[in-house]
């Protein structure tokens, strides 16, 4: 199939535009693999501490240089439903390497926060910077520089994106991502949705909305519903850093260690001791991240994944923007209706089909690079393949070729909208994205007053007061990555849709993010420049009317001489302090804007 014309375009850009940085970081990734692993090279009191607490067989095997020695990078706590599995990955890898004559170690830990937890707390300043924690962790945990490739284990919302970041930092080391999968189906989705409103409303009391959140977030694994989470273990599969057909094998199951062993023993044998030296920095070059952004806009993906894609590109010297999002998004079916975009969730999604079906389509349609160096071998086509245990044995065999379930997934001729599911605007209240998805057509256009806020917890009070009577445009504003680390909104969706659901036209527009599960209420989010930056969000007053239009994708004030004002200059003095947030005031001085990455991680 010929490489769809937009695909084809927006990856020449993408060349063009990273040349001299993709340039300087291929010869660095030339220069250490001509290096090699330093282990042969340590002195005998390196060696030494390296190797001292590792059994007798394995230290004589590092220490005569014959064994190739796997670094486990570990996200694994058991207060994350998603994380948990991981307590018993290091002993089932550590016995995949022995079998296949080489060494594992547990190279380091990272944190990995819960955005489920802190949504709505203060924690949730932390988040976006904890992703670069993350990527600055592992590369401690590889800078003893003893390791011939490396297995991540993480799943959620930023500890994928660090992960992949301290990848591509040390690209010329070998690395194979295992997933943990997603914990099996509580209630409905629709329904926890349904319980979370009428405790808004006061319909019901915090007994049923703590029965039905409990009932929801249930045991071990990743939350169902389609979140950053779970678009971080489909962008691993299209981006090909998983085994095939991993991502959404449910926890504590046969076949899930079986593809974890497996992907152990894979990570050796792409070392440069075998005979298929696979460095990540050759995996993720700009085809990958094109297919990346293809996936993330086919199946209604999380926003967060638009700051986070174009971090992670830049530690492989690429340079994404958001006109590449936009544009790809224009050209790319939306095949899957998964929570919040539809009633199903991911168990759902992986049964009619999943990422296997997905990747054939779009490959069948030329919307995917096939040509693409992956963990599994040489072209994406190995992806449409599934994985099975047949007598104890794991093998992969031909996926679904048609959808098992066609109200939620769909193919790439007959989809769910003909584009996919983000939409970037622009006009002269800055330039934000829009996840189009979830929200029905006749709300892509809102135009309205505006009531300006500076905290989540304000716009609740005003709801609770039953201030909102009309239709409006909530804006947030001071919520950018220089203000307070760009917090998620997330908790505010219940209240809005509230309003939604009264009749109001409703929209938000914010320098902040929301959550991957958000998506019914329109949503003018990532706002750059931020308001703390000189953005013009900073010169809104209420009453103001605001424009927010997904059809053309503008986002305007209308009120006349309303950008002429001074920027208001808020008091963030609280921003700073508890919660660790004093902590993080270096990250907040030198981040840079959404549309970059918000990272302070590069120039």
């Amino acid at each position: 199939m010929t490489l769809h014309a937009t695909v084809a375009h927006v990856t020449d850009r993408i060349v063009e535009r990273s040349k001299p940085l993709r340039r300087r970081y291929l010869d660095r990734m030339a220069r250490a693999r001509d290096e090699g692993t330093a282990r042969a090279h340590l002195t005998c009191g390196n060696q030494a501490h390296a190797y001292a607490a590792m059994p007798g067989d394995d230290k004589a095997r590092l220490a005569a240089g014959t064994a190739g020695n796997l670094g486990i990078v570990t996200a694994f706590n058991d207060m994350l439903s998603a994380h948990q599995p991981y307590e018993v990955y290091p002993a089932l890898i550590r016995r995949a390497a022995h079998e296949v004559g080489g060494t594992a170690q547990v190279a380091g830990g990272v944190p990995a926060m819960c955005d489920g937890v802190t949504q709505g707390q203060a924690g949730m300043e932390l988040s976006l910077f904890s992703r670069d924690v993350i990527a600055m962790a592992a590369g401690i945990s590889l800078s003893h520089n003893v390791f011939d490739a490396a297995v991540f284990l993480g799943v959620c919302d930023k500890i994928v994106p660090g992960l992949v970041i301290a990848a591509a930092t040390f690209g010329h080391i070998p690395t194979v991502f295992l997933p943990a999968g997603p914990m099996t189906s509580g209630i409905p989705n629709d329904q926890k949705a349904k319980v979370r409103q009428q405790f808004a409303t006061g319909e019901v009391g915090r007994d049923k909305l703590m029965e039905a959140e409990m009932a929801s977030y249930h045991g071990p694994g990743t939350c169902t519903f389609y979140g950053t989470a779970n678009t971080n273990q489909m962008l691993m599969e299209f981006m090909g850093l998983h085994l095939p057909g991993s991502s959404f094998i449910n926890p504590n199951t046969p076949l899930r260690d079986a593809l974890t062993i497996e992907g152990a023993k894979r990570a050796l044998a792409i070392s440069a001791l075998g005979n298929e030296y696979t460095p990540v920095c050759d995996i993720l070059d700009e085809r990958a991240f094109v297919n990346g952004i293809v996936g993330l806009n086919a199946t209604g993906g999380s926003t967060n994944l638009l700051i986070h894609l174009i971090a992670m590109a830049k530690a492989a010297g690429i340079v994404l923007d958001w006109e590449d999002f936009a544009d790809l998004s224009d050209a790319t079916p939306l095949m899957a209706r998964v929570y919040p975009n539809g009633l199903a969730d991911v168990n759902h999604f992986h049964a009619a089909g999943g990422l296997g079906y997905m990747i054939g389509e779009l490959l069948g349609a030329g919307l995917l690079h096939p040509d693409v160096r992956t963990v599994a071998g040489d072209g994406l086509s190995r992806y449409t393949q599934e994985p099975k245990l047949i007598d104890g044995a794991l093998v992969w065999g031909e996926g679904s070729g048609e959808t098992l379930n066609d109200k939620i997934l769909r193919p790439a001729s007959d989809p769910f909208q003909p584009t996919g599911g983000v939409k970037r605007l622009r006009g002269n209240l800055g330039t934000g994205v829009m996840k189009v998805s979830a929200v029905a057509p006749e709300r892509h256009i809102i135009e309205a007053p505006v009531r300006v806020f500076a905290d989540q917890g304000d716009v609740k009070a005003a709801f609770k007061a039953g201030e909102f009577v009309s239709d409006t445009v909530v804006v947030v504003r001071f919520q950018g990555p220089k203000a307070n680390g760009m917090p998620e909104l997330h908790s505010l969706t219940p209240v809005l849709a509230v309003l939604q659901d009264r009749g109001l036209k409703v929209a938000l527009v914010t320098d902040g993010r929301m959550s991957g599960a958000s998506g019914k209420v329109p949503s003018a989010i990532h706002v750059s420049p931020e308001a703390l930056d000189g953005g013009p969000l900073a010169r809104l007053h209420d009453g103001d009317v605001v424009r927010v239009d997904a059809v053309k994708g503008t986002l305007d004030v209308l009120t006349p001489g309303a950008l002429d004002r001074p920027n208001v200059r808020p008091d963030l003095v609280e921003n700073g302090f508890g919660t660790g947030r004093e902590l993080f005031d270096v990250f907040r001085n030198h981040v840079g804007p959404a549309e970059a990455g918000a990272t302070p991680l590069f120039a």
